[in-house]
């Protein structure tokens, strides 16, 4: 594919821009079946001439100059049948890291990056503000435990309810299992106990008003939006479904720690069932409701490679629904304040419709998205088509993996679909991937089809 081709094919085939590239030089026609290269693109001299690549080539296009898919250099000469030994200066061989180690796709070396092969500190699941916040947390979980174990178990009911949509949320692009755990317990942990101080300490010197409408809204949207930021700088998160996901992950974990509470004191005043049944059955989704917008705001600056702050109007709009929400239950004392507040109600099951009707559709389009990106990904990364196919459908890679013999296999195949999927994102999104990351995802897949291919 060379640079008089069309810009539309170029970019789908390599994921580059060329008209970036081609401000640099001017490429002539050859002979589209001449096996002689002219002189590469740029002030380059040396040919170095390793193996012949034993991938197979692209489909037959007209000779010339094409970005090296094994990055072995920056140029290869494609000879309008196949790919030949010419490339441009090679670039220098990374070495890997203390510690690390270096993976092979498509013919070229990939390093893992310091970072991924840094020892770290903590398990992945778990980080300093995750450890610091559960400390005080679990102690009180365990005294109310031991005080009324029933309402406390209740409490985890919410989990069985709201889990099984984000997994169904999360089986197009995976994300890894311990960066869920990760958002759940900082919206259990982290979440849960920075507003407990704050609400208490607000109440104590307002009103349980105040706390409701004023302070819990704001305090519990920011910690709870926080989880979704630290995924940001793991760089776990790729756009706006990744958001969602780990936004809902966030609130589940805080709404299991706020009913503990709510089902303790209910137990006290004797109305357990009534508050279980509002809290657990009638209104399971409205913290995943209210951080959505924090989520999608999220995802929306990241993919379209923005700062963080532009997505503060999915917060302020996660803010103003809690608000709503906590002000339509206060006032709904008496018989005006009962209609205000069923309006309220009518208004969020229309809302919470809604959203789940637009979650569907964006799931269904990015499905659509991979399906179509599927042969330019096996061609990039060196996956076989029928494979690639495969791992970016999710109910084809459900039903292959409900096959697979034994454990071990399923989480290589959940592995290498987390990786390509995650790839198959970037360059949906970016078209030209983020050298860093697409190392560092390139470095998964091959761990986990190099594993594979062993056992």
């Amino acid at each position: 594919m060379a640079f008089y081709s069309t810009p539309s094919t170029f970019s789908n085939q390599f994921g580059i821009d060329p008209l970036a590239v081609a401000q640099r030089s001017s490429i002539t026609k050859t002979d589209p079946v001449s096996n002689a290269a002219p002189p590469p693109p740029g002030n380059f001299s040396n040919l170095a001439q390793p193996p012949p690549p034993r991938n197979p080539p692209p489909p037959t296009q007209s000779a010339g100059w094409y970005a090296d898919p094994w990055r072995e250099g920056n140029w290869r000469w494609y000879s309008g049948q196949q790919w030949t030994a010419h490339i441009d200066q090679p670039q220098p061989v990374r070495q890997p890291p203390p510690g690390g180690s270096v993976g092979t796709a498509f013919g070229a070396t990939v390093a893992a990056s310091p970072s991924a092969n840094a020892k770290p500190r903590l398990p992945s699941f778990l980080s300093v503000p995750v450890v610091l916040a559960a400390i005080p947390s679990l102690g009180l979980l365990i005294i109310a435990l031991f005080m009324r174990p029933i309402p406390t178990l209740l409490g985890l009911t919410t989990f069985f309810i709201v889990a099984p949509p984000l997994l169904w949320l999360d089986r197009l692009e995976p994300e890894p299992w311990s960066s869920k755990a990760h958002t759940f317990l900082w919206g259990a942990f982290v979440a849960g106990f920075i507003s407990l101080v704050v609400n208490t300490t607000v109440a104590s010197f307002t009103s349980e008003t105040v706390a409701s409408v004023a302070s819990a809204p704001v305090i519990e949207e920011i910690t709870k939006a926080l989880a979704i930021v630290w995924m940001v700088r793991r760089r776990e998160i790729d756009g706006l479904i990744d958001g969602l996901v780990y936004a809902g992950w966030a609130a589940l974990g805080f709404a299991m720690i706020e009913n503990v509470s709510f089902f303790f004191l209910a137990d006290e005043q004797d109305m357990l069932t009534e508050v279980f049944i509002g809290r657990a059955f009638a209104t399971p989704f409205a913290h995943p409701l209210f951080t959505a917008w924090s989520g999608l705001a999220i995802g929306i600056a990241v993919r379209r490679r923005k700062p963080l702050w532009t997505a503060t109007w999915g917060l302020l709009m996660a803010m103003g629904l809690h608000a709503a929400w906590n002000g339509s239950i206060t006032i709904a004392e008496n018989e005006t304040g009962m209609v205000v507040a069923g309006i309220v109600l009518l208004s969020f099951v229309v809302l919470f419709i809604l959203t789940t009707i637009g979650v569907v559709v964006l799931r269904n389009r990015d499905q659509k998205r991979y399906n179509m990106l599927g042969p330019a990904i096996a061609a990039r990364y060196g996956v076989p088509l029928d494979r690639t196919q495969m791992l970016l459908n999710a109910p084809t890679r459900r039903d292959v993996r409900r096959a697979l013999p034994n454990r071990r296999a399923k989480a290589l195949l959940d592995a290498e679909a987390s990786a390509l999927t995650r790839l198959a994102a970037m360059l949906d999104y970016d078209g030209v991937p983020i050298p860093d990351q697409e190392s560092r995802l390139v470095s998964a897949l091959v761990a986990a089809r190099g594993s594979g291919q062993s056992t």
